[in-house]
């Protein structure tokens, strides 16, 4: 069985039996954005914190 699916129902498992698919599928979103943010920091797609200061402040002033 492939590394993914192992992880992905290691994390089922720890949930609740009460649990609903959108309890699953949020759970999954959000595991995969922090891998994605993991593996982009590793590769030096990163941002300074004045840079998303400075993209957040265009946002906001609109």
């Amino acid at each position: 069985m492939g590394a993914v699916k192992e992880e992905a129902q290691e994390m089922i498992q720890s949930l609740p039996d009460n649990c609903t698919y959108e309890d699953i599928q949020y759970h999954l979103y959000v595991v995969e954005k922090i891998k994605n943010g993991i593996s982009r920091a590793e590769n030096g797609e990163i941002s300074s914190h004045q840079d998303a200061k400075q993209r957040m402040a265009k946002w906001l002033s609109h």
